[in-house]
């Protein structure tokens, strides 16, 4: 460490800064007029940009998306997700509709950390035996009126786990479900799609 330091302090620093090459340094460049800063320069010029129609669909859909929740609850749509003991390929899924992408948040729905702050619970996994209190708490807990979405084949129909003795589930044994997606695992427009149609079921 101290061969190190004293490296560094007896080592001669530049005193001039190293010219940096230009387009007129480089041959075969050729050198164009020069920017010009200030409140007179002439904005640069930008390519027209070209409006789709899938882009105006989608941007239609999100405003309708968003104003048919601030209709409904006058607010976002929240939502608890519960883990009732999956694999975890569900939770990806649904940490994609995070992204910039898909982007609920923007759509007006938002993932909270407590059920007593959820409209909506979203349940993954087959309900194993020991989660089976902790889902029944969270349900509990979550304020009237509520939803129920079962994501995933696990949580709809218990899939491959169904006949496990560690499995009490699929989730309709234990709560009412409004929803349910299939997949293994849905896909995020699939998992969408799915809140969607439990918000427009009417409970809430």
């Amino acid at each position: 460490m101290w061969q190190m330091l004293k490296q560094l302090v007896t080592t001669d620093t530049p005193r001039e800064v190293p010219h940096r090459p230009t387009q007129a340094d480089i041959p075969g460049v050729a050198q164009g007029p020069a920017k010009q800063i200030g409140p007179g320069a002439a904005a640069p010029a930008q390519a027209p940009k070209a409006e789709t129609k899938s882009e105006g669909i989608r941007r239609d859909t999100g405003h309708g998306i968003r104003q048919e929740i601030l209709d409904t609850l006058g607010r976002a749509l929240c939502i608890r997700v519960i883990d009732s003991g999956s694999c975890n390929g569900c939770e990806l899924e649904i940490n994609a509709l995070s992204n910039p992408y898909y982007n609920i948040e923007g759509l007006g729905i938002k993932l909270v950390a407590s059920p007593r702050h959820a409209d909506m619970l979203l349940i993954t996994g087959p309900l194993t035996v020991n989660m089976r209190d902790a889902v029944l708490r969270a349900y509990e807990a979550a304020p009237h009126p509520k939803l129920v979405v079962a994501a995933g084949a696990c949580a709809c129909t218990g899939s491959m786990f169904k006949d496990s003795y560690a499995v009490c589930g699929p989730l309709s044994k234990l709560l009412p479900v409004d929803v349910t997606i299939p997949g293994c695992p849905p896909r995020p427009a699939e998992l969408l799609q799915g809140i969607l149609t439990a918000l427009q079921g009417g409970r809430l």
